[in-house]
């Protein structure tokens, strides 16, 4: 066996150190951008909380307030809260970036199909955040006010308050991905539409157990989480009718495999040796 020289081992280490240098740059820059966005909203936390809170500043009941149990909450909760904002609002860049390291090993008709792939997702989320926000928080939250037994007065502690929309940010963000991963199931031919329709009765049973694990244990807003998992899941089985059918034509026009190729030949050399 033939023993590595020194250059064979600098020829082999340079691609990888190299690669992780790039990861190293693309990440300092995700982290500065997240930075800066934070330097710039920083200045309205309270006034970005206060954004936050007025879905259930609206539905509680007269002359009562939102309450901070810890005594460095009314700190740290604002400041908390403009952070995770800041990742958010930087996502398309931090997207962008992770595209950026990734293409390079990518064929040519794959870059073709992430990157719409990959800017879809990000809209995708941020309409599930919009949904949570605008339809889904003001619905939630008077249901939950309403149903306060009487003489008990509802002020929500601001952490927990913070902890609870966030779940639900991320909860509705991750399930507008549906159409993303119904499509993705199909491009790398895991399944097929066909497949995907007959187990309809199945998805429609998750995406409702779906909904009650990440939403509140209420069925409002189980079944407005679970409704548009559906909705997205069929409009999902309708656009990867694309990628279904040009996954069909690759297939149509595959080389033949080794054992295909002998026995062409000999059906080939038997009808020379019949003549």
């Amino acid at each position: 066996m033939q023993d590595k020289t020194p250059e064979s081992v600098d020829d082999t280490e340079q691609p990888l150190i190299s690669h992780l240098i790039e990861l190293r740059d693309r990440l300092l820059r995700i982290v500065l951008v997240v930075a800066v966005v934070f330097v710039v909203l920083i200045p309205f936390s309270n006034t970005l909380f206060t954004k936050l809170s007025g879905p259930l500043l609206a539905h509680m009941p007269e002359g009562t307030n939102m309450i901070a149990i810890e005594v460095a909450s009314p700190f740290l909760i604002p400041f908390k809260l403009t952070l995770f904002l800041s990742l958010f609002i930087s996502i398309p860049f931090v997207l962008y970036q992770v595209w950026s390291f990734i293409a390079p090993g990518l064929y040519k008709h794959e870059r073709r199909l992430v990157m719409p792939l990959l800017a879809s997702s990000t809209v995708l989320f941020y309409a599930g955040a919009a949904f949570a926000y605008y339809v889904v928080f003001p619905l939630v939250f008077a249901f939950f006010t309403s149903t306060a037994p009487e003489g008990v007065s509802v002020m929500t502690d601001i952490s927990r308050y913070l902890d609870f929309v966030l779940t639900l940010f991320f909860a509705f963000g991750a399930a507008f991905e549906v159409p993303i991963v119904t499509v993705l199931l199909v491009w790398t031919g895991m399944t097929t539409r066909a497949g995907l329709r007959s187990k309809r009765p199945y998805i429609i049973v998750g995406a409702f157990i779906i909904g009650m694990l990440l939403t509140p244990p209420d069925v409002i807003s189980q079944t407005l989480l679970a409704v548009p998992m559906w909705i997205l899941f069929e409009l999902g089985v309708i656009f990867s009718a694309w990628f279904e059918k040009r996954g069909e034509k690759e297939e149509a026009y595959r080389p033949l495999s080794e054992q295909e190729m002998d026995e062409e030949l000999d059906r080939i050399e038997s009808e020379e040796n019949k003549r």
